[in-house]
């Protein structure tokens, strides 16, 4: 018989794959794609991927055995895999990093250490202590015992010594209990017995008589089966006793007078949406030729950005486009930036298309997001997926289209951990795998995606009215340097827009007021010797939330309670200086007190239905005035939005980056876009310092193509993208000199490889963040250079330094294509 090795993908940010061999009874059944529970390391044991088969041993290393294989369906298709591998290389991480953030941690089987007595262990504990004796006493009555067992018994924090002492005297032995996460959803379902015929049942309610609840359940039962509509339909046991409210004791009589049989079955906690379909919008002139110029592109080219104003119908057309997709036997993947979205656009789209909607983000519990998983790679079925950049991970087998809504959002990226990817340009790849199209979406485009349509790399399509030729809102310009001048300013309000947020309620209008800060106040100071309370672990202050009353940072998350005095020199002069969205929403309630007020930001979405609620809620008219972060910019349709109020236009365009004109211009023209979506004008007020501002202008005016024109002169200039590529190399470390020394080799070899194209080292703007001290490098690439040879010499350069024994400890993360 044959001897088969195959090749793991562990999910560890290790180079290559691992090898171990196939235990004979796997032979025939081992494919490709499949989960794998297999050791590696000491006894760890881990969720791998098979990514080869073949009859090779490894040459370096004796392969242990795969110790078990949980599916007899495969987790993970080729395709998957070749998406896998060019993220791999592209975003220069490993494999297993990508099948990390792939997989739903359901499907990622992991181990507890648990501690057993050592089997030569003759029970003499004449030289241990007391503690090690109490931990030998409570093992004696437990077979084996979780760390977090012996911490209770012994009452210490802390037992990893003790433990490798008591392991070292061969006392203790440590082993490894694998846990399955997934747990399939169970329900039980009644049935008749047999098949009673009508005679049968008159003999069984006869018997009956003098136990009424008993007889009302076996009334339900068949009319909730469709017996007498010729129906056999399972019931469910839940169903069945709501219906007749009646108690589990009278059910447990049934089943032993043999009336009544149970049976198990797996049900999906995924709702069921049912195939009811809503009537199609009739499509503007404008959106019917767009979706002709998308066909007519798609016959020379994979991908297009369809360019439309906030308000022009782009969901619409998507929807049409999905459904020729479904049509034609394929799945459909729909990207968007955030949850909040999926909200809004989930309820369109399952009203158009049922249950072959499915959706798939980080607020879906452990065990929904493995069923999503299950269900697609085992039906294969003509799909939609709605979702966040995860749902790009999903095992498509028969992709036709893909889209990228809102595809400028810089949301789309990942930041940490690592694989640090960008969704939209890796669903261009996913598309060309599928040899399927993409259609990016977006009111205000990258400057990359629009530079490579105007190149004809991809195609391009404009929408430039709103649907049903409603107008593009009014836009003002209120100068609060002036009126802080004037003294005409209440708190962080201009008169224009309390003004017009009076004109607007009076109107039975909704207001959104945008502040792209959270908290109450970024800084809370003392008036007398300008104190300011910084993080323990980073280089920045603390935020003040008024609500929960104390300071947080928003890097690591560290707390600490409000002073009452000043702790340098206890005068009780603190203030909070400059504002959040928490400061707003309270101060607005003193202008407009019979005002309905609520907040949108990252402290109020928190929950898995929180944003649901919160939009469900304004969207009925239950909210008059939103405050809210740049969630609120992110394509959000609402009828009755009257005016949109942008608080300080300043605090986005003074950002030190090279996108921050751009950002800027995004965030205020999407947010702009929230006003007057229906049949009725509306109005935005931008307050800033000065309204002269090219990007203010722009956004009046809503003339993307000027900012473009501006932004690429500059870009082509200082060697930005989309001419150069960036990679930015972070190190870390607790030691700054230790730092300072890791970043001295780097640059050394780096000049010496890449010369002037490598920049830096330099202290970013957050210096520490974790206790970790940061330095970062940014490398360029010109855009015809083939980037391949440049990272990988990279790597060589990064593995030197890590091969140093006094940089083992530097941290050095990449980031290819940073945001």
């Amino acid at each position: 018989m044959k001897t088969f090795f195959a090749d793991i993908i562990l999910p560890l940010a290790i180079p290559k794959r691992y090898t171990y061999r196939v235990p004979q009874e796997m032979n025939e059944v081992i494919r490709v794609g499949h989960r794998v529970i297999v050791q590696f390391a000491a006894s760890r044991l881990y969720t791998g991927i098979v990514g080869a088969v073949h009859e090779k041993p490894p040459q370096n290393y004796e392969a242990k055995y795969i110790l078990e294989l949980p599916d007899a369906h495969i987790s993970v298709n080729d395709k998957q895999m070749e998406l896998w591998k060019w993220m791999a290389d592209y975003y220069m991480c490993s494999e297993g990093e990508v099948m990390n953030a792939a997989l739903p941690s359901g499907l990622k089987l992991s181990s507890e250490t648990v501690i057993a007595l050592h089997p030569d262990f003759d029970g003499d504990i004449s030289n241990l202590t007391d503690i090690e004796v109490k931990i030998v006493e409570a093992l004696e009555n437990n077979t084996t015992m979780k760390l977090s067992d012996i911490i209770v018994v012994t009452e210490r924090k802390t037992i990893d010594k003790i433990i490798g002492d008591l392991v070292k005297k061969k006392v203790l032995v440590r082993e490894e209990e694998l846990k399955e996460k997934f747990k399939p959803k169970l329900e039980d379902f009644v049935f008749l017995a047999e098949k009673f015929d009508e005679e049968k049942l008159e003999q069984i309610f006869d018997s009956l008589k003098r136990a009424q609840k008993q007889a009302e359940l076996v009334i339900a039962l068949l009319n909730l089966s469709g017996r007498y509509q010729g129906e056999e339909n399972p019931v469910k046991k839940s169903a069945l006793l709501k219906a007749v409210h009646s108690s589990n004791a009278a059910f447990v009589a049934l089943v032993k007078k043999n009336i009544f049989r149970i049976e198990t079955f797996e049900t999906g906690r995924l709702k069921d949406i049912g195939n009811a379909k809503s009537p199609e919008l009739n499509l503007s002139e404008e959106q019917q030729t767009a979706i002709e110029s998308i066909h007519k592109h798609y016959e020379t080219k994979d991908v297009v950005l369809l360019h439309g104003v906030t308000g022009s119908g782009k969901t619409e057309i998507y929807m049409r486009l999905i459904e020729e997709t479904l049509k034609a036997g394929k799945q459909a993947l729909y990207l968007l930036p955030e949850i909040a979205l999926t909200t809004q656009i989930t309820s369109r789209l399952q009203k158009k298309f049922g249950n072959a909607v499915s959706v798939y983000h980080s607020k879906l519990n452990d065990n929904e997001r493995v069923e999503v998983w299950n269900n697609i790679i085992k039906s294969g079925e003509p799909k939609v997926l709605l979702g966040a950049r995860s749902a790009l991970l999903l095992p498509f087998s028969n992709l036709g289209l893909v889209i990228v809504d809102e595809e400028h959002d810089s949301s789309f990226k990942q930041y940490d951990p690592s694989p640090r990817y960008n969704a939209r340009d890796a669903a261009i790849i996913l598309s060309r795998i599928h040899n399927a199209k993409t259609l990016l979406g977006s009111a205000t485009p990258s400057i990359e995606s629009y530079c490579n349509a105007e190149i004809s790399k991809y195609g391009l399509v404009k929408l430039a009215c709103r649907y049903g030729g409603v107008l593009m809102p009014e836009i003002f310009i209120s100068d609060i340097k002036e009126a802080k001048k004037r003294k005409l300013m209440k708190s962080n309000f201009s008169p224009m827009l309390l003004e017009n947020m009076e004109l607007a309620l009076t109107n039975k209008e909704q207001v959104i007021l945008f502040q792209n800060r959270r908290g109450y106040s970024p800084v809370l100071e003392c008036n007398t010797c300008a104190w300011t309370q910084h993080c323990i672990n980073c280089d920045v202050t603390l935020t003040y939330h008024k609500y929960q009353n104390h300071l947080r940072c928003h890097y690591c998350g560290y707390t600490e309670k409000v002073p009452v005095t000043c702790p340098a020199c206890g005068d009780t002069a603190l203030q909070a200086k400059g504002f959040g969205t928490e400061k707003i929403e309270e101060e607005i309630g003193i202008f407009f007190p019979d005002a309905k007020i609520a907040r949108m930001d990252l402290d109020t979405t928190r929950g898995k239905y929180a944003h649901q609620q919160l939009i469900e809620n304004f969207e009925d008219g239950n909210i008059d005035i939103l405050v809210g972060t740049q969630m609120l910019t992110k394509g959000l349709d609402f009828d009755n939005v009257g005016l949109v109020g942008i608080l300080n236009a300043d605090g986005m365009l003074n950002f030190p980056d090279f996108r921050a004109h751009e950002r800027s211009y995004q965030l205020m023209a999407q947010v702009s876009g929230r006003a007057g979506r229906k049949q009725k004008r509306g109005k935005v007020i931008i307050q800033t310092h000065d309204p002269e501002k090219f990007i203010v202008q722009q956004v009046i005016t809503n003339n993307y193509e000027a900012m473009y024109a501006n932004e690429i002169t500059e870009r082509k200039s200082f060697a930005y993208p989309p001419f150069f590529r960036l990679v930015e190399i972070t190190l870390k470390h607790k030691n700054v000199d230790v730092l300072n020394t890791a970043c001295g080799f780097i640059s050394f070899e780096g000049k010496n490889a890449f010369g002037k194209n490598l920049l830096g080292p330099e202290f970013p703007m957050v210096a520490r963040i974790k206790g970790l001290y940061l330095k970062t490098f940014l490398l360029k690439i010109e855009r015809e250079i083939a980037p391949s040879g440049i990272k990988e010499k990279l790597r060589e350069i990064i593995t030197q330094l890590k091969l140093k024994k006094e940089f083992k400890s530097v941290i050095v993360s990449v980031d290819v294509d940073p945001m």
